[in-house]
């Protein structure tokens, strides 16, 4: 009998000794290439099927661990405790009530970005949205770990063993909870959810859904919840669910959402997001995610304005953008705007830029925050994502396509056809570069779009105005 099936047959007694029921229409599978399991249809399965329950107190929390008691006299609390729950029963080994559960899992999970090295992530993820972020990630949890667990360890009640709580092993919990843990109720927060986390993911296309009842209820639709994956933010480590005094559900339940046929996966779903959150929080990437995004940084904008006009006329500029953004939406600060899939900028990037490209500031009407172009007034706080392209005049056109061009720059020297031809002679079992090179041609691919709605956008202008204009020889020329 192979390691992995001995794995397998430990975990299903674990199972079975906390009362997680499954179906038998269910197929546990160990994939011999990478020992990931995965959960396979053995026979039809339709649409309101009750595959599994799960008692939540089953689940690994801090509120089911036992190291609860030092965690709360601690302060420790959000992925921080989790993380430390985690790590505790980890060090028990086989005194640990999920050692059945834990021995399936791996150590860690080396696809998520926040565990490569600093060189890998120069490397692999240049330019990409992830950059920055995974290696300001590295720094906090850095922080975290030398902050908050190494004088937990040396001051908790018990004798712990360091070697069970050192940065390495912090990571490798943090790189668990963010691709494995789920938000469970009030009381419980979130946590590990056994078997829950076997099943893969698929955007728009779950198969299952995970819902809250109580044994207690004499109806389920009474006291049922949709159970999600929390939401993944290392910015918010010390946030953490209030909890009431007591679970007021008992049970997780595993629904069918959809008919699946005998022989194909099961999939839940982690919820809608890109290809750069897919990547940051679970380690993978879907090639045709309708939510990816590229942002561009305010930064990136006022360097493209600073290379045009003058500072004074920059910041001048800005500060008007910015009294008119909050007079629509007071206290909200914008950062950087986003691109979506479709290459579409948001309209606060255009509104910034149009602003920029006014000739004079006798055009703008303070009083009725207006601004007139050659031919007629337009208000700005009634422009909105529904009318954005009346701003897309022709100098609005031409700065999109430069931003564009700088963002695009930050992908460094290699071209996107050189991506293409270096995804399809990748290696599937080299997940790190696949999927980081997934990722480089889902965002470049969006900047090509937002080239293409630029100049969609005047062309449509031109023929509303009856005019000939000769944009495509000036775009043939560049």
């Amino acid at each position: 009998m192979s390691c992995s099936s001995r794995r397998m047959r430990a975990f299903k007694r674990w199972m079975n000794s906390q009362s997680i029921e499954y179906s038998n229409a269910l197929d546990l599978i160990t994939r011999q290439e990478d020992q990931q399991v995965y959960v396979n249809a053995l026979c039809d399965i339709h649409e309101g099927d009750l595959i599994a329950t799960i008692p939540k107190h089953s689940c690994l929390t801090v509120k089911s661990s036992g190291a609860r008691p030092f965690i709360e006299d601690f302060c420790l609390q959000g992925y921080i405790a989790l993380s430390v729950a985690l790590m505790y029963e980890k060090s028990l080994g086989q005194q640990s009530p999920w050692f059945g559960y834990l021995q399936l899992l791996p150590d860690r999970n080396p696809d998520v970005p926040l565990l490569w090295s600093l060189d890998e992530i120069d490397e692999l993820l240049l330019g990409t949205e992830l950059h920055k972020t995974v290696k300001e990630d590295k720094a906090l949890v850095y922080e975290d770990w030398k902050a908050c667990i190494v004088p937990f360890v040396k001051s908790a009640p018990i004798q712990l063993n360091p070697d069970y709580f050192d940065l390495e092993q912090y990571l490798a919990a943090k790189s668990l909870i963010s691709s494995r843990s789920f938000q469970i109720d009030d009381y419980y927060g979130f946590g590990m959810v056994p078997l829950a986390d076997l099943f893969n993911h698929k955007t728009d296309a779950e198969d299952v859904h995970f819902t809250s009842v109580s044994s207690h209820s004499e109806s389920d639709t009474d006291s049922s919840e949709n159970i999600e994956n929390p939401i993944d933010d290392y910015q918010n480590e010390d946030i953490l669910c209030q909890n009431q005094n007591e679970s007021t559900t008992d049970i997780l339940e595993m629904i069918m959402v959809r008919d699946v046929k005998a022989g194909t996966e099961v999939f839940n779903t982690y919820g809608s997001m890109g290809n750069a959150a897919l990547l940051h929080r679970y380690g993978f990437t879907e090639p045709d995610n309708p939510y990816n995004i590229v942002n561009i940084d305010l930064e990136l904008v006022l360097q493209w304005s600073s290379s045009i006009f003058s500072r004074r006329h920059t910041r001048s500029r800005l500060s008007m953008w910015k009294k008119l953004h909050l007079c629509e939406f007071p206290g909200q600060q914008i950062d950087y705007f986003e691109i979506s899939s479709d290459g579409e900028p948001e309209v606060e990037l255009l509104k910034l830029i149009f602003i920029i490209l006014l000739p004079d500031y006798n055009e703008f009407d303070r009083s009725k925050v207006a601004l007139i172009s050659d031919k007629k007034g337009i208000i700005l706080s009634e422009i909105s994502e529904t009318n954005k392209k009346l701003l897309l005049t022709e100098r609005v056109q031409g700065a999109l396509l430069s931003l564009a061009g700088i963002r695009e720059s930050c992908y460094g020297l290699r071209s996107m056809e050189d991506d293409v031809e270096a995804l399809k002679a990748c290696p599937f079992t080299n997940r790190k570069l696949y999927h980081s090179l997934v990722l480089r041609i889902c965002e470049r691919r969006i900047l090509q779009k937002l080239r293409a709605y630029a100049y969609a956008g005047v062309r449509h202008l031109n023929v509303c105005n009856g005019s000939t204009s000769t944009l495509r020889k000036k775009f043939q020329k560049r």
